[in-house]
């Protein structure tokens, strides 16, 4: 696998060079449940976007392949830009113009080594030369900015409806107050081993030589005692308790973000966010849709058939509902503005009360005499028009 140095992969996920991982990792997901070709069938451009974004992710998730890339502007197991080294055609636009120059001697593959005796093992193989060469040169950058949190809480109907103060308990990475962050322990520095002081170490491909960063003090020449508390993290795990106020009107899948209340950032760089995502209970008998409120009403036979205003209960208490002569069970009526108020709107929804007549019971001979008389009143069969072709 190679990319190309005319390819920005940051720019393919669509995140900053200076991405966590965490944040990679989300822009990945999004976008491949996007592209995937499951989910689009037979579209081309949507595959190759796909296989781009994966490509992509498979070098950026890496952190010795992201190392390279962020070096040289490509990754290559070889080592070489893709179009280039042993065996390319001619030199590509951006890279090393490796090739014409015929490796094989310096490596012992050819003529030279057939002289010798030299094998190519005794060289090593060209792919790892050049593949730890770029991977070891590469300073990674100190400042991380910290990356968000997210968390579920659940909350009842009427908290929802009228807003609550909620309490969550997160898990989340804070500055190590030990070190300051730094990461550094108490004590004098001492000069790198690997480098000798100067920051740079130098690296033998065959009979080339390269200048590179030195990978143990990052070109900084010397190495600090680490802190004993975060082992030179500058950040240290812990649980914390956070208030956040759940404004009126949330509903399930409603999302909040608190500023600063993410992992800590590294090297000076600032927190990431915490975002709440509310799950409300739901009501033995209201149903929230939107801002609208549904409830079934029961009522009896003679209020549904001559008609009545019966109570019924809202989000604000009771309200008179006006029941009209010979409506039907199931029927829908509409309260106006007896729903949730839309805070960026300042509207309020509807609340929806469907009626469910209720059979009365004869309890004695006085109400089934009733009942007949008013069968007798009434011959007309309900279910005739069922019968019909």
């Amino acid at each position: 696998m190679a990319a190309t140095a005319k390819e920005d992969l940051y720019k393919i996920l669509g995140v900053k060079r200076g991405a966590s991982k965490d944040e990679i990792r989300r822009q990945y997901k999004r976008l491949a449940r996007k592209y995937h070709p499951d989910l689009n069938p037979g579209d081309k451009a949507s595959e190759e976007r796909f296989k781009q974004v994966q490509q992509a992710y498979d070098i950026l998730s890496d952190p010795k392949k992201r190392q390279m890339y962020d070096q040289v502007g490509f990754y290559s197991e070889a080592g070489f830009p893709p179009g280039e080294g042993p065996g390319a055609g001619g030199p590509q636009a951006g890279g090393f113009g490796f090739s014409g120059f015929d490796f094989s001697d310096l490596f012992g593959f050819g003529p030279e080594a057939a002289r010798t005796g030299r094998r190519p093992s005794d060289f090593g193989n060209v792919s790892d030369i050049f593949s730890n060469l770029f991977r070891r040169g590469g300073q990674q950058t100190a400042a991380q900015p910290g990356s968000d949190l997210e968390y579920n809480v659940q909350i009842g109907f009427w908290e929802a409806i009228h807003g609550t103060q909620a309490r969550v308990n997160i898990t989340r990475y804070d500055v190590c107050t030990a070190c300051g962050g730094s990461g550094a322990g108490t004590g004098a520095q001492t000069v790198c081993p690997e480098c000798q002081g100067s920051g740079q170490v130098h690296q033998m491909a065959g009979a080339m030589r390269f200048q590179l960063t030195c990978p143990r003090c990052q070109g900084r020449g010397r190495l600090q005692n680490v802190c004993s508390s975060c082992h030179g993290e500058g950040r240290i795990s812990h649980a914390d308790a956070v208030e956040v106020r759940i404004p009126p009107g949330a509903e399930t899948g409603s999302r909040l973000r608190v500023a600063g209340k993410g992992n800590a950032g590294t090297g000076g760089a600032p927190p990431g966010d915490l975002y709440i995502t509310t799950r409300v209970e739901e009501h033995p008998f209201f149903k929230r849709v939107g801002n609208d409120i549904h409830i079934t009403v029961p009522i009896t036979v003679s209020e549904a058939a001559l008609g009545a205003k019966v109570e019924v209960p809202t989000i604000d208490g009771r309200a008179l509902l006006k029941i009209p002569p010979g409506v039907d069970s199931g029927k829908t009526l509409r309260l106006r503005e007896k729903g949730v108020l839309n805070r960026r709107t300042n509207v309020r929804g509807d609340q929806f009360v469907q009626v469910r007549i209720v059979c009365p019971k004869a309890q004695d001979e006085r109400s089934r005499e009733i009942l007949r008389e008013l069968a007798r009143l009434e011959p007309e069969d309900p279910r005739a028009g069922l019968f019909e072709r």
